[in-house]
């Protein structure tokens, strides 16, 4: 998510960041919407070995978070992703589609939380009729899209209480449901097969993507030769901890035929053991608080990264406007082509799309950081390993998919087909030309 960088390193002013205020600004990223939406996905894949599932992701991340430390103390720019991309690669047809990927991928996100918002908004109610879940979607993008339109720095005043809010919440669940595990649950005879374990672990990897918004704030960070490589290196792995214990107490605790009943609201359920019914209850208002900021954060930052594109010549002029210094077009376009996606995609396809996504883009990330190895002080041998690790991960994630849900891999190849035939027709039709920064 962008935004969560963007309006975070707003909030700072002219003034610098250590590397705990920027390590939050990635757990805060990570530990998102993600966690409130997966978590259910996970346990259906991987069943008593979801623990493992998330290591495997957590993994994928560490290696492609290497990758990210080295770029952004080389480049401490806010584009990021795309300054990587481009710096590496140069402004051409293959760096063009891929940050169209990245812009798409964002607004995948967006739909993936506003299910969440949906599912755990709907336990507030009984007897739910079919158009409630598309209502409840609806509000949870449209109220940011007003927040975004009129003050876009709203809920980014009250960021850091929500992403310190969610730490300890999910430090009570975890604390309580450790009482309540039955080890049993856990065995290796529960286990999925370690294929099925991997394919989890790539499905949920959408919950991690979140570190990267440490790039966005790398030219805010003091001493970033120093500082950059704590925060990125601490929020990961703080989080691999933190998601493996949650899923420890949420498969000890509660039976699987409680959690595939309420999947689509686990983290929920598994509050239920320890806390009683006021645990779900608080898990679920949290996770309607942690979803709606989320949707509101990454709206500004995609509304932002397609003005950044635009400028570039990748996106249409349109997207290049701002009022009040504020890009209004983008937000209406984010917001109308996340609207359409989340209404009409379903949230495990939703996860599948954004792993697959921020997937194709680690890998594209990692080939970065080996192509520039000679210039950021990178080993090529972890930045290739990062490249394998991210490919591998994608192409299992694709197999299964392709097995099990062809409709999301149809939807995940048309985004990157509709990503690059645009990218090469724009140009030609607008006259626009790409904007290379390593001829600025």
């Amino acid at each position: 998510m962008p935004g969560k960088t963007l309006l975070s390193v707003e909030s700072t002013g002219a003034g610098k960041i250590g590397a705990v205020s920027a390590a939050l600004i990635g757990i805060g990223g990570m530990v998102g919407g993600g966690i409130f939406a997966v978590l259910g996905t996970a346990v259906s894949v991987a069943h008593g070995g979801t623990a493992i599932a998330f290591a495997l992701a957590g993994l994928v991340a560490l290696l492609t978070c290497y990758s990210y430390v080295k770029l952004s103390c080389k480049f401490p720019e806010s584009g990021g992703t795309a300054v990587f991309l481009d710096e590496a690669f140069g402004a051409n047809l293959g760096t063009g589609g891929l940050n169209l990927i990245l812009w798409l991928s964002y607004l995948v996100t967006i739909a993936l939380y506003a299910a969440a918002f949906a599912f755990y908004g709907e336990t507030f109610f009984s007897n739910n009729p079919p158009w409630m879940h598309h209502l409840l979607i609806s509000v949870a993008i449209l109220l940011p899209c007003g927040i975004n339109l009129t003050n876009a720095t709203l809920v980014s005043e009250s960021e850091s209480f929500i992403v310190i809010g969610k730490l300890i919440l999910l430090g009570i669940v975890v604390a309580a449901g450790l009482f309540q595990i039955d080890t049993a649950r856990l065995a290796t005879s529960n286990w999925s097969s370690p294929g099925a374990l991997v394919t989890g672990g790539m499905i949920i990897f959408v919950a991690y993507e979140g570190f990267e918004l440490i790039a966005n704030a790398a030219e805010d960070v003091r001493d970033p030769q120093k500082n950059l490589p704590r925060a990125f290196f601490g929020c990961v792995l703080f989080v691999i901890v933190l998601y493996i214990l949650v899923a420890i107490v949420t498969v000890g605790g509660v039976s699987e035929q409680t959690i595939a009943a309420e999947k689509d609201y686990a983290l929920a359920s598994a509050a239920r053991p320890a806390l009683g019914q006021a645990g779900f209850i608080l898990v679920s208002i949290a996770a309607l608080l942690a979803t709606f900021s989320a949707i509101n954060a990454t709206i500004y930052g995609n509304a932002r990264l397609g003005y950044s594109l635009a400028r570039d010549g990748e996106l249409p002029e349109p997207l290049d406007h701002t009022r009040g210094n504020n890009p209004q077009d983008g937000v209406l376009v984010t917001v109308a082509l996340s609207l359409l996606l989340a209404n009409t995609v379903d949230l495990q396809a939703i996860a599948i799309l954004g792993s697959a996504g921020f997937l194709l883009i680690f890998a594209a990330v990692c080939g970065a950081a080996f192509k520039l190895a000679a210039q950021t002080g990178a080993r090529r041998t972890l930045a290739g390993l990062g490249v394998v690790a991210c490919l591998s991960a994608l192409g299992t994630l694709l197999a299964h998919t392709a097995g099990e849900d062809p409709r999301a891999l149809a939807i995940f190849s048309a985004m990157i087909v509709i990503a690059y035939l645009f990218e090469w027709v724009y140009p030609q039709v607008s006259g626009r030309p790409l904007r290379d920064p390593r001829r600025n």
